[in-house]
């Protein structure tokens, strides 16, 4: 079993306050959450109106999956229109023995 986990750190665009931020960022994680099967939460940078980080998690049986959801979410991420990802960090957690 391996456990996935990807850093996104991402500038929104045109935000003004908080609330709006806070919109933008539950547009991001809701359309994530019904489209890769991810865990996904805003982890930092809560209190910056354009930036935001976002934390997601996936278990799976290979890296080769992880990695394959993972850059079909930054796809996601890039293609959405009002935010740009700006940096990435992925670790892979292994548990368990390898039986292929």
């Amino acid at each position: 079993m391996v456990v996935g986990v990807l850093r996104l750190d991402i500038r929104l665009y045109d935000t003004q306050s908080l609330k709006q931020k806070r919109s933008q960022v539950n547009k991001i994680t809701a359309r994530l959450r019904s489209r890769y099967p991810v865990s996904v939460a805003e982890v930092g940078c809560q209190d910056l109106l354009q930036r935001a980080v976002i934390g997601l998690s996936m278990t799976a049986g290979s890296e080769s999956q992880l990695e394959s959801v993972f850059h079909k979410v930054e796809s996601e991420i890039e293609s959405c229109g009002f935010a740009e990802l700006l940096d990435t960090d992925v670790e892979f957690l292994h548990y368990g023995e390898d039986f292929s």
